[in-house]
């Protein structure tokens, strides 16, 4: 598991401001900062980023998305501040049934993902639904047994 990450970026300020909005809509801040370097995070600072050149190679990095929307909102964000789309937000069905993501390039070039891994609220009810109901569905003979067993135990 990764504790943190540092990326070296050459225009420091505009990399900032482009993290700052894009990464709001999943929980992240800059919760720390001091000479030319700031670290993002909801709890703790996990994400950092420092002023410096040569910068780091363009990398992937995937951010954790709550929500379905969220990955949607981190989309249209990363765009308005400056972001290429590198993949709009939608279901990557290569990769399993529920991943749900939306891919940008930031300012430096990398390849910044927002992924939720659920399904939509809707479907884990239903699914949730059917487990119970598998679970209530049991043969007529076991569940009579079972009454009895119960009865003769009051």
């Amino acid at each position: 598991m990764i504790d943190h990450m540092t990326l070296t970026v050459r225009d420091f300020a505009r990399s900032k401001a482009f993290f700052e909005r894009a990464l709001a809509p999943l929980g992240c801040r800059v919760l720390m900062e001091f000479g030319g370097m700031c670290g993002f995070g909801d709890e703790k600072p996990f994400f950092w980023m420092k002023a410096g050149d040569p910068p780091t190679t363009p990398q992937h990095i995937a951010f954790t998305a709550r929500r379905r929307s969220d990955v949607d909102d981190f989309h249209a964000e990363a765009l308005a501040a400056g972001g290429r789309d590198n993949g709009a937000p939608g279901l990557r069905l290569d990769y399993h049934p529920s991943y749900y993501a939306a891919f940008v390039l930031d300012p430096e070039g990398h390849n910044i993902e927002a992924v939720n891994h659920r399904e939509p609220a809707p479907a884990r009810a239903k699914a949730t639904r059917a487990a119970r109901g598998a679970r209530k569905a049991r043969p007529a003979a076991r569940s009579r047994k079972a009454a009895g067993t119960r009865a003769r135990r009051r």
